[in-house]
């Protein structure tokens, strides 16, 4: 995988914008989800853990998503992290022209749910997602969620 940071974009340290790039192949699922909690952890991103646990859902499903159908016109993905002081955005890019829809429950059906759960996922935290177009002709699908502070609790007193 390789990695670009860009400077924090704001004033609290744990604020900035995060982009790497991954082989479009199934090894990358798991490398990506590893790569978001490294991210969260190094930067001291202050996020409640079952927000992290959707967070890192989401990029499970949207990296999967990329690599099984786009692939073949997009042999790598854009997976990129941005935290704001109230959110953390994370979105999945490739080059494949196709904008697929998240498709509504088939109890029949054993797969395509991926991006139902991440719009139910999403919609859960308070969140919201979308797909966009690139300049390129490709495809970004996005979910933020808000950004809810790890409840630190003072230890009791003696």
């Amino acid at each position: 995988m390789e990695s670009r940071e860009s400077a924090p974009a704001g004033p609290l340290s744990y604020e900035g914008v995060w982009r790497f790039t991954a082989p479009a192949v199934d090894a990358s699922v798991p490398q990506s989800r590893r790569a978001v909690r490294e991210l969260l952890v190094r930067q001291g991103v202050p996020v409640a853990d079952d927000t992290v646990q959707g967070l890192l859902l989401i990029v499970s499903e949207l990296v999967t998503n990329a690599v099984r159908h786009a692939a073949l016109l997009s042999p790598e993905v854009v997976v990129e992290l941005a935290v704001g002081s109230r959110w953390i955005r994370v979105s999945v890019e490739d080059d494949h022209p196709y904008r697929p829809r998240a498709l509504e429950a088939d109890s029949a059906q054993t797969g395509g749910r991926g991006l139902l759960l991440v719009r139910e996922v999403t919609r859960e935290a308070g969140g919201r997602c979308d797909i966009e177009q690139t300049a390129g002709g490709g495809k970004v699908i996005w979910a933020e969620l808000p950004l809810v502070p790890a409840l630190f609790t003072d230890p009791a007193p003696l």
